[in-house]
């Protein structure tokens, strides 16, 4: 690991540690060279499909581009980074548990609009805004409805 403030590739590990759900590793370094100290994390590399978008294209799963989208529609809202993270981690297990080699985009947006309520009701507004594409007002006050009434029937039971 190159230390970041001298570049020097030789360095000791000082502490490791595992995250809540056992899935990455953060290891505490120290370089050799100047002694300056830095964290790494270590996430196990799982392969899974790649996505096939609207258009035809295919393209690999990127999870920097999910929790970034996510974060878009979190943003000024009271949902934590590692709310978020927890949330792409049940989107790459589903992805994981498929068994495909290929996935639609679209199945990957559906099962966010699925869980999305869970994590912040306004941020599933801003993000079935742009997901769904409303061409009107009418669309987007429907959209609330249905959030209205799953939330009605989930409270009721």
């Amino acid at each position: 690991m190159k230390c970041p403030s001298c570049g020097y590739l030789e360095n000791k590990v000082i502490d490791s540690r595992l995250n809540k759900e056992s899935t990455i590793t953060r290891r505490r370094r120290s370089c050799l060279a100047c002694n300056h100290r830095f964290t790494t994390y270590e996430r196990l590399e799982v392969l899974l499909p790649v996505l096939v978008k609207k258009d035809g294209r295919r393209e690999d799963w990127n999870r920097q581009k999910m929790i970034a989208g996510l974060e878009k529609a979190c943003q000024k809202r009271p949902v934590s980074r590692d709310n978020i993270e927890a949330f792409v981690d049940k989107i790459e297990k589903k992805l994981q548990d498929s068994g495909s080699k290929e996935v639609a985009s679209q199945v990957i947006g559906e099962w966010v609009m699925e869980g999305l309520p869970d994590l912040d009701e306004v941020a599933y507004v801003r993000f079935a805004s742009v997901y769904r594409q409303f061409k009107d007002v009418t669309e987007f006050v429907d959209e609330l409805k249905t959030l209205l009434g799953s939330r009605n029937s989930n409270e009721s039971k």
